[in-house]
């Protein structure tokens, strides 16, 4: 079965000379719903911007479905929708707008772009806001309208970096249940969290990533003998006691 994403040996080095990647190999396989987990700095979000093609590797290959993301760039974003942390949008334009527009970008006619946008509009509660400028709507529906601006073109592979960051605990639990059923209908989801009880609550693979490299990588459930905080400190090297030294 060909893997939704292979990365081998990714190197990514910037022109001060600092390595951001190092080497990173990883597969996640069609369906899965991966966490994908590290420090600040750690190499995720260089990683992502190769995986898109904001950056360009300096050495190693990625792979969306089989598909090159250097040598045949444009099939391969095609299967990616990418959700980013930042929000970086138009604030003036409006939560359709914003949608139909990535639509266009990814080439879908006005006809098919235009029933694809109600569709995830009403799919994510955001019908009754459409008409509203973004800068007008709250921090939950503004990550919504993101979400369904990633998911416009139908991607294969869904890539969510932090997509609950500033959401209160009502609205994060909506969108964990928009998260599960995408992945129950097939769609391959990657996600960068620093919230642990979001990893252990929707993944079922983890990854954790230090100083570019990855330093564990399994099934969720060989996370969670002695938590997944734990694992994730001890695998980073910030050990609990010298965390809890450090803050005292």
């Amino acid at each position: 079965m060909t893997p939704a994403l292979q990365i081998s040996d990714l190197r990514k080095v910037y022109r001060r000379g600092n390595v951001a990647v190092d080497g990173l190999s990883l597969t996640i396989a069609p369906g899965d719903f991966f966490g994908f987990l590290g420090p600040n700095g750690a190499g995720k979000s260089t990683t992502i911007h190769c995986v898109t093609g904001i950056a360009t590797p300096t050495s190693g290959t990625i792979e969306i479905f089989g598909v090159d993301s250097v040598k045949q760039y444009r099939g391969a974003r095609r299967l990616i929708g990418l959700c980013p942390q930042e929000f970086n949008v138009d604030p003036f334009a409006t939560a359709r707008q914003i949608v139909e527009w990535m639509g266009g970008y990814f080439g879908l006619q006005a006809a098919e772009r235009s029933k694809r946008t109600t569709e995830l509009l009403e799919r994510f509660g955001l019908a009754e806001h459409q008409k509203k400028s973004f800068r007008e709507l709250s921090g939950g529906l503004k990550r919504r309208v993101i979400l369904a601006r990633a998911l416009v073109h139908n991607p294969r592979l869904l890539i969510l970096d932090e997509p609950t960051a500033g959401v209160d605990v009502e609205l994060r639990r909506d969108l964990w249940r928009y998260l599960q059923d995408l992945n129950a209908d097939g769609t391959t989801i990657l996600l960068t969290s620093h919230y642990l009880e979001e990893v252990e609550r929707l993944c079922r693979t983890i990854a954790i990533v230090s100083k570019g490299k990855i330093v564990r990588h399994g099934p969720k459930e060989e996370f969670l003998g002695a938590g997944l905080e734990n694992a994730y400190l001890s695998a980073t090297g910030a050990e609990p006691d010298h965390i809890a030294g450090a803050a005292a």
